[in-house]
């Protein structure tokens, strides 16, 4: 027996398959971290290429930079926390309709039961007693009918930790972009380039990590993630360009 098995076996222990199910890990951060750092160095690094490309001064780089920092890292950590504080009042009323109707009109509720395992393929003596088996207690009724017909689970996210999360990893990741400008070594071009090299690395390096969690292929995982900031980049640059052309300043 391989000792992956072997491990297997033991984490499916009955009293690891209880643990597991009474304290659920939640959701992982990865998804919360990935939204605010990549978010972070492209909306950072943006305003980077937007000052570049309307040749403003290193000092203007900075104040942008970082209230672009402080006010859109507080904007997404907040937009996070009210999207997944509503996807869990979308389960909790869910739960709640659930148990009205159950309440109101019981056969109807158990009609619905019925027809759901019916279309999993059960079907006489075996489907009359899952659906009274099931019935019989209104939790799991109440539970199965969340799953099986509005297809609503228990929403595991934790707010503030999705929040917190979220603005971390803008703060950290957005502040990459702009060390160059901070250390203020050099002309603008050449903070300019380091800034760029820095925002390149740290694209492709943060793709690569998030392949190498979700076991997708790293490298092209790393492209994709470097492909996308690197159009915002391009994108904000000739918008500075082309505002800078227009106005003649």
């Amino acid at each position: 027996m391989s000792r992956e098995l072997e491990d297997h076996i033991k984490d499916h222990s009955p009293a690891r398959i209880r643990s597991r199910l009474a304290n659920p890990r939640g959701l992982s951060p990865l998804g919360d971290f990935m939204l605010g750092g990549v978010d972070g160095v492209i909306t950072t690094f943006a305003v980077v290429a937007g000052s570049a490309g309307g040749q403003l001064p290193s000092s203007t780089v900075i104040i942008l930079g970082l209230a672009n920092l402080i006010a859109d890292g507080f904007s997404m950590s907040v937009s996070n926390y009210l999207g997944t504080r509503a996807r869990q009042d979308e389960v909790r009323q869910g739960r709640r309709n659930e148990e009205r109707h159950i309440s109101l009109y019981p056969e109807g509720e158990r009609g619905e039961i019925k027809e759901i395992f019916a279309r999993k393929g059960l079907a006489g003596s075996d489907l009359e007693k899952v659906v009274e088996v099931i019935t019989a207690d209104r939790r799991v009724w109440v539970d199965t009918m969340m799953a099986e017909e509005l297809r609503l689970t228990e929403e595991t996210a934790r707010p503030m930790k999705a929040a917190f999360t979220t603005y971390v990893a803008f703060s950290i990741c957005g502040l990459v972009p702009l060390i160059p400008f901070l250390l203020g070594v050099g002309e603008f071009k050449s903070m300019f380039l380091a800034s760029s090299l820095l925002g390149v690395l740290t694209f492709f390096l943060f793709g690569m990590g998030k392949g190498r969690v979700l076991g997708t292929p790293s490298f092209s995982s790393g492209v994709r993630t470097l492909v996308i900031g690197g159009a915002a980049a391009v994108l904000a640059y000739f918008t500075g360009y082309l505002l800078r052309s227009l106005t003649g300043t």
